[in-house]
């Protein structure tokens, strides 16, 4: 109820601001051997009914019924093996982290997704004649333009009335403002934009003290209701914002260390103090009281969300991947993972690399049987 009337209110008072439902893959019927979804709230522990996507659900089960599927544990990819001669890659070596012995595998093409930071090392690593500072690394790109997104902003406030009411059930997302800034017209001292997250919920009551039956006595009576709005901001894409190794230090593989040069500069700054004013205007606009702030904004890869070090574009001096995330360079790599991303827009990105990866492949599939890879 206290979230139908925010979202009410908020559609009165703002031109620009909507409140909905927050998007999520959770699926309503079973598909595939998947289990509908429980309604259990607990989705980040893993879901023993595949109801929520992920890979251990969805993607490995149908990978695994091709018959195509060969998956080696305890292997860590040291480098992308290049053929001087032939001018693609041929292959990876790899550690096993178990025996440490060095392996080598071969293949026409390679599809390089290990995480951006992870990706971005294996390329700086895979050194040659041809490419002396990593694979395909001739536009000097490799490792630059990291981004992730800026978080730390939450605002709560104090809800009057509703005392009849409680919350019941549960779901696995909450509600979503849309980004608002910069969309129609520039409308901010800064670029692009941020989303909000919120939820309403009753507390435990003020007067829950003791221990044992005292306390869970005290519990009985649900406490205010409190609303609150988090942020997540968009990260500009900046060229000395970068991953480098360190050969001078090395890992318990004998591999160099990663260097990481990252920070959050202006442009984010000015949006992070503009999402706690506008989360203030909204929380005031729902008629909520006693506002408290938490406004420290998070650290480059607090919010899990690396993107950039090996990005597409037209350009080969300018850029790593085409527009197909196959390399400038090394035509038979093909790398979709958040590597590739030129902007980080401010919501979660990996539906967008399953959908770049998906178009990926089918390009990939068809220049095979062109005789091109």
């Amino acid at each position: 109820m206290v979230e139908k009337d925010f979202t009410k209110r908020i559609a009165e008072k703002f031109d620009d601001r909507q409140v909905i439902i927050g998007r999520t893959a959770n699926l309503t019927a079973p598909v595939k051997g998947r289990g509908l979804c429980q309604a259990r709230d607990l989705c980040h522990r893993g879901c023993p009914f595949g109801a929520y996507f992920s890979t251990n659900a969805s993607t490995m089960p149908a990978a695994y019924a091709t018959g195509n599927l060969t998956v080696r544990p305890y292997s860590l990819v040291n480098k992308v093996l290049y053929d001087e001669q032939k001018q693609r890659a041929k292959g990876v070596e790899i550690v096993d982290t178990e025996t440490k012995e060095v392996i080598e595998f071969y293949s026409k093409i390679i599809f390089l997704n290990a995480a951006t930071v992870a990706t971005g090392f294996i390329l700086l690593n895979s050194t040659s004649n041809r490419f002396p500072n990593g694979l395909g690394n001739g536009s000097d790109q490799v490792g630059r333009n990291l981004m992730d997104h800026h978080k730390g902003l939450s605002v709560s406030a104090d809800v009057e009335g509703y005392e009849d009411s409680y919350y019941r059930g549960r779901r696995p997302t909450n509600i979503y403002v849309p980004r608002f800034r910069n969309v129609k017209k520039k409308d901010a001292d800064f670029l692009r934009g941020y989303h909000f997250g919120g939820s309403a919920s009753r507390w435990r009551h003020e007067s829950s003290d003791g221990i044992g039956a005292e306390l869970k006595e005290s519990m009985i009576e649900p406490g205010k209701w409190v609303m609150g709005l988090y942020g997540f901001g968009e990260c500009l894409p900046y060229s000395e914002n970068r991953m480098t190794l360190n050969k001078d230090k090395k890992d318990q593989w004998g591999r160099p260390m990663i260097n990481i040069d990252c920070e959050f500069k202006q442009n984010e700054l000015k949006m992070h103090e503009d999402m706690s004013v506008t989360a203030q205007e909204m929380l005031t606009a729902g008629g909520f009281k006693n506002l408290r702030v938490s406004n420290a904004i998070s650290s480059p890869g607090n919010a899990n969300h690396e993107m950039g070090v090996a990005r597409m574009g037209r350009d080969a001096k300018t850029s790593v991947l085409n527009g197909f995330n196959q390399m400038h360079e090394v035509p038979n790599v093909f790398i979709t993972d958040g590597s590739c991303m030129t902007s980080g827009s401010c919501v979660n990105p990996s539906l967008t690399y399953m959908a770049l990866t998906a178009r990926a492949c089918d390009y990939a599939v068809k220049e095979l049987k062109r005789m091109n890879l």
